[in-house]
Order: C-alpha cells, then structure tokens, then sequence
C-alpha cells in the first residue's frame, strides 16, 4: 500500500475509475436487496449464497467441483481437494461469527480462519500463527515473491491498524486492500487465498453493504477466471495508482457477479424451482 494519506483506504477511493466502481456495486447491491423474494425468503438466499461462494472460493484454490457434487456431499475429511473444499465451507460459516471480533482485533480472526481452514489436517503447531523465518508458504495460485516474516509480519500489524483506527472508504475499497494484503502477505503456511476472500466476505458483511451474505464475491472472482485473478492482484502488488484502482475495479466486478448470482437464486425461489 503505497499511498501515505492520514487516512489511505480512503485515499485510493479518491482513484480515477474508483468511484465508479463503488457506484455500481452499490446499485448492484441495492437492486437485489429490493427483490421481493429478500422480504420473506433472505434466509435461504444466503445459505445458497454461501454455499455458491464457497465453490467459488475452492475453484481458485485449485478444487473446482460443480455446484451439486459440493451440495451433495456430505464428508469432506479426505485430503487434497475435497480438503479444499471443506475448509472453504467451513470458512463460509464460520464469517458471519466473527464481525464483532474483526473490529476488535483483526489479527485474531484471521488466526482464527486459519485455524478453521486447516481443520486438524496439519501439526497444531504450524496453525493459526503467521509463519516464521524459514518456514515455506503452499499457495500455488499466487507466485509473487514472499515477503520475509519480519516484513510479513510489520505489514500485518498495519492492516489491523488501519482496519481498527477506522476510514471513511467505501466498503470495496476496504475489502479490496484487506484481500489483497493478505494474498501479496501470505502470512500463514496454507489456505493463504481462502482466507484472503474470507476476510473480504467479512469486511463488505460488518461494513453494512452486504449485512445478509447475499453477493458473494468468490463467485465472481472464480467466474473472471483464475488468469484474470492473478493479472488484477499483479496491480495490487505493483502499488501504482493504476494498478490499485484495477485491482479495486477487479473486486467490484467480482461483487456484481455475486449480485447476479443471488438475484438468479432470487427469481429461482420466486418460481418456486430453486
């Protein structure tokens, strides 16, 4: 995060392209909220939006199955990508229960989906802790050089700074920063990409745009495309304006689709086929 405002997540809203961005995410979001269907029914559409976000989330870390195999299934206690796939369901549910805590202490829940996405399949002692010097990272998604775990970790405590002395950014902007801190930091072994969107999910729930889960962003960061992912986070990473705000614009987009996929869900149960 290059950007040295008293108050930088609502810097980069400033960025050409940016507000735009915010805008249509928010007419997105607003337009699915005032589906009829949300009056009496908003509790189906964010299991099933939970359920499509975490598929959505799998698929980029490498597990795409279809929609119905990851609904139909029941034990996800194998290893390779059905773990996957388990600890992105896991990650899901377990959001919503920590709002209160993110504002309290950011570095707390992020251990804390760590330590959900892992769920007993590796040492107790490597889980729910940033790594340490000399321990490798497993994300074969994101190839960016690795922070060291002292950078890593002085980064770390900036984001839950910034996260905890609070901004008047949009909601996107915020997301975006904190998923794409956490992809460029790595700060766990594993499941680095799974709980990058987690937090994401988190931040656009607490924040107030999205307080029922019904956009879920993992769908749309997995329908752009894994290639569209990486090329988006490289701007990220770059740190220039442009680069940032095409990362943002990148986030958004990915909401949008959510929105479309919950609106589809919407008009579904409306008909009475969902």
């Amino acid at each position: 995060m290059s950007t040295t405002a008293s108050d930088p997540l609502a810097a980069l809203g400033a960025l050409p392209g940016v507000a735009d961005a915010v805008d249509s995410v928010r007419k997105a979001v607003d337009r699915v909220y005032g589906h009829r269907v949300m009056r009496r029914r908003s509790n189906e559409v964010t299991a099933e939006a939970a359920l499509r976000g975490a598929r959505g989330s799998a698929a980029l870390s490498g597990a795409d199955w279809n929609l119905e195999e990851v609904r139909r299934r029941t034990d996800f206690s194998g290893g390779g990508e059905a773990h996957v796939i388990g600890a992105a369901l896991r990650l899901t549910a377990e959001a919503g229960q920590l709002l209160s805590i993110w504002r309290q202490s950011p570095l707390r829940v992020l251990a804390r989906l760590h330590l959900v996405a892992a769920g007993g399949a590796e040492p107790e002692d490597a889980v729910g802790r940033p790594r340490l010097a000399g321990e490798s990272v497993d994300e074969p998604l994101i190839e960016a050089p690795l922070p060291d775990a002292d950078e890593m970790a002085g980064r770390l405590e900036g984001l839950s700074g910034l996260i905890l002395s609070g901004t008047s950014a949009p909601a996107l902007v915020t997301a975006a920063v904190v998923h794409g801190e956490l992809l460029a930091l790595r700060p766990f072994g594993s499941y680095n990409g799974l709980v990058a969107r987690t937090a994401e999910r988190i931040v656009l729930i607490g924040s107030g745009l999205d307080p029922k889960s019904i956009c879920p962003a993992e769908v749309g960061h997995a329908e752009q495309g894994r290639a569209a992912y990486v090329a988006a986070f490289e701007g990220y990473l770059a740190g220039t304006p442009e680069g940032m705000a095409a990362w943002i614009a990148h986030c958004g987009r990915a909401v949008e689709l959510g929105v479309r996929e919950s609106t589809a869900v919407c008009e579904a149960l409306q008909r009475g086929a969902a």
